[in-house]
């Protein structure tokens, strides 16, 4: 049998078989390569290409690695034929790619560089890379956490201004079951602090001018941070003038020098001062407003017993309340000042010792008071106005801003008043005699009673102890009746000198404006007082006798 002759292919054929052979051969050599990876082995690759937001990375396998450009902190890092490390997370995806992990990579080899050389309490530098729930996350070769706790001494209020700046931290737990580790800034901080602070109180005195950080405001003063002890900028020691609150002259953050005026070691308390920087401006203020000289200031505050007038920066004169006016009766001083008035007044005196300047407005005009004894001299009859009543008098206006006083006692010569409603009333006009003046302190006793003669001995003689009388129920008390028995001359019955039944009351038996008879049994010239009785029948009031008469009808 004879044997066929093959036919020799032509070129084209002979090429296809040469390429499929070079694809085979090509073929085997990645699949022996491919072997030798494994996923989550970390690999060293050279970047190849950049496609939009991935990263193309040849790792010596069949085909590129693809890697997120958003696993790169700084995108200027990404450069072609660049070296990087990333770590095989998937040979094949469901799409074929295959896809690995700078940012993995990354904390593997860091984790194991931290572990291998350094431990808890160990000092490392970071960068602060983002923000996370509860705190910020650190770059110091891997993430780790740095919680808001621990940000600052005080704590951090906006965590945001940390974000991309590099600090020291102390790594105060790892946890390498989870491959975690928590840094603080504080636990430095507050190293750093005690540092400073044994070094400040070995070198500061008092006398000594410091600048300091402004901490913390308060109502009364501002804490300043001297650089590791805090010191107390009290708001008394702030200005020589008057301030309402402490931020009118500083805010937080703010850098100030300020004067050591106290200190105690033991409790590492440090008092400051601002305002002693400078002298005092009080220094020689007797030759500035010397007793009596006029002035110009301005009303800074008011309160109920006076206002305060501001004479310059740190220099303040009361005007007491009873210094306003001469004759203008004042309750409070908002009635004739208010805050932010310049005002004239005369300085009264002066107390350096306790830096106060008493002032007066009315002493800006001439007193009305003086010479008032001649206007309006003892004895004189003048008539006035009835201003105001109290429990022991009448206040009688004479004239505007002149007042004189009726005392109860000087209304009725023989009538008893319990008050001065009984016989006065507001606005009511009148005639009254002047009874005595007082300049000096401003007071007029004025008098009614004395506008008649005092009819006192004369009734004593018509009214002699015995005498029978009738007169006008004009009051009724628990302790008896008094009777109207002559022009405003009243007698008493006391309640024993009643016939009453024991059951029997007197407001029972009697009623105002009724008519008795009584016989007079005590005159007391001292006390001008009239004794009645009436337990004599014949003595008892006709409206009781006639209120009988009927009762047995």
């Amino acid at each position: 049998m004879s044997r066929k002759k093959k036919k020799f292919a032509s070129f084209e054929e002979l090429e296809e078989r040469k390429d499929s052979v070079f694809a085979k051969e090509f073929e085997a050599f990645y699949a022996k390569g491919v072997t030798t990876l494994a996923e989550g082995e970390i690999i060293r690759g050279k970047i190849v290409g950049i496609t939009g937001k991935e990263v193309l990375v040849d790792i010596g396998y069949k085909s590129e690695g693809i890697l997120a450009l958003e696993e790169f902190d700084d995108e200027s890092d990404v450069q072609i034929d660049a070296e990087i490390n990333v770590l095989l997370e998937k040979k094949e995806d469901e799409n074929g790619m295959v896809i690995v992990s700078k940012r993995k990579a990354d904390r593997a080899m860091g984790w194991e560089r931290i572990i291998n050389n350094y431990n808890e309490g160990d000092n490392i530098e970071g960068r602060v890379s983002r923000k996370v729930k509860g705190g910020l996350m650190v770059d110091i070769g891997l993430d780790a956490f740095l919680p808001a706790s621990q940000i600052s001494l005080r704590g951090a209020k906006n965590i945001d201004q940390y974000i991309g700046n590099t600090y020291q931290f102390m790594i105060v737990k790892v946890n390498k079951p989870r491959k975690n580790i928590v840094l603080s800034r504080r636990e430095l901080l507050l190293k750093e602090r005690e540092v400073n602070r044994d070094k400040l109180l070995k070198e500061i005195e008092i006398g000594q001018v410091r600048t300091g950080l402004v901490k913390n405001i308060a109502d009364f003063g501002v804490f300043i941070d001297l650089g590791g002890v805090d010191g107390l900028l009290h708001i008394t020691d702030m200005s020589w003038g008057r301030i309402s609150h402490p931020s009118e002259m500083v805010a937080i953050g703010d850098n100030i020098e300020v004067k050591i005026l106290g200190i105690d070691k033991e409790s590492n308390k440090i008092s400051l001062g601002l305002k002693q920087k400078s002298s005092s401006p009080w220094v020689g203020i007797e030759e500035k407003y010397p007793a009596g000289s006029k002035l110009k200031g301005k009303v800074v505050n008011i309160v109920p017993y006076g206002a305060f007038i501001e004479l310059e920066k740190g220099v303040e004169g009361l005007i007491h309340i009873s210094e306003f006016s001469w004759t203008r009766r004042i309750s409070h001083p908002s009635e004739m000042l208010a805050i932010g008035d310049m005002v004239e007044a005369v300085v009264l005196n002066l107390d350096i010792a306790n830096q106060k300047i008493a002032l007066g407005i009315k002493q800006t005009e001439s007193d009305p008071w003086k010479g008032i004894s001649d206007k309006y001299p003892a004895g004189a009859k003048v008539k006035g106005k009835v201003r105001n009543l109290t429990d022991y008098g009448a206040f009688v206006e004479l004239e505007e801003g002149i007042d004189g006083l009726i005392h109860i006692s000087d209304m009725s010569w023989t009538k008893k008043i319990n008050n001065p409603s009984e016989f006065l009333k507001k606005g009511q006009k009148l005639e009254v005699v002047v009874v005595s003046v007082d300049e000096v302190n401003h007071k007029i006793s004025l008098g009614l009673k004395q506008l008649t003669d005092d009819p006192w001995t004369g009734l004593v003689e018509k009214y002699q102890i015995g005498t029978q009388v009738e007169g006008t129920i004009t009051k009724i008390t628990t302790f008896g009746i008094f009777v109207e028995i002559d022009t405003e001359l009243e007698g008493l019955v006391h309640v024993t000198e009643i016939a009453l039944e024991p059951t029997m009351k007197v407001e029972d038996s009697f009623k105002v404006g009724d008519t008795v008879k009584a016989k007079v049994i005590k005159v007391d010239n001292e006390q001008r007082k009239i004794g009645l009785t009436m337990k004599d029948e014949a003595y008892q009031s006709e409206a009781k006798t006639e209120a009988s008469a009927e009762a047995e009808a």
